[in-house]
């Protein structure tokens, strides 16, 4: 779910992560994080206003995961078609069938740091 926020959501932050809605607890959302940036999947940056606070990034490992991320995505609203989902399912089903434009936006704003979400409140701003 993490890398899921910071790839689709643009989450960057503990705060973010821990207000996306799963209910993690604060003890188990931080060694999730330890461990991701261990296993060299994401990396925490100091923020540039305030180095105390700090920010996560995908590294190249962590973006590299794209293309298994928006499969399952493709799979969960092909497979769980609840009325939370319907809505999403037309836009999932446009981007099965542009999977490269996809994989080639994720990748451009990984690479410009651009951190514009895909998904804003449950509407996708691609396709």
């Amino acid at each position: 779910m993490i890398v899921r926020d910071l790839m689709v959501r643009g989450y960057r932050t503990f705060t973010e992560f821990q207000q996306a809605g799963e209910g993690i607890a604060t003890n188990i959302l931080a060694n999730r994080l330890r461990r991701l940036e261990a296993a060299g999947i994401l990396r925490a940056e100091g923020q540039r206003q305030d180095r105390r606070r700090v920010s996560y990034r995908l590294t190249e490992k962590g973006i590299d995961l794209a293309p298994v991320l928006l499969e399952l995505l493709i799979w969960g609203a092909r497979h769980e078609r609840t009325s939370a989902t319907a809505a999403a399912a037309d836009v999932i089903e446009r981007m099965a069938r542009h999977r490269e434009a996809v994989l080639a936006e994720v990748r451009r704003r990984w690479a410009e740091r651009d951190v514009r979400p895909l998904q804003v409140g449950g509407r996708w701003t691609l396709l």
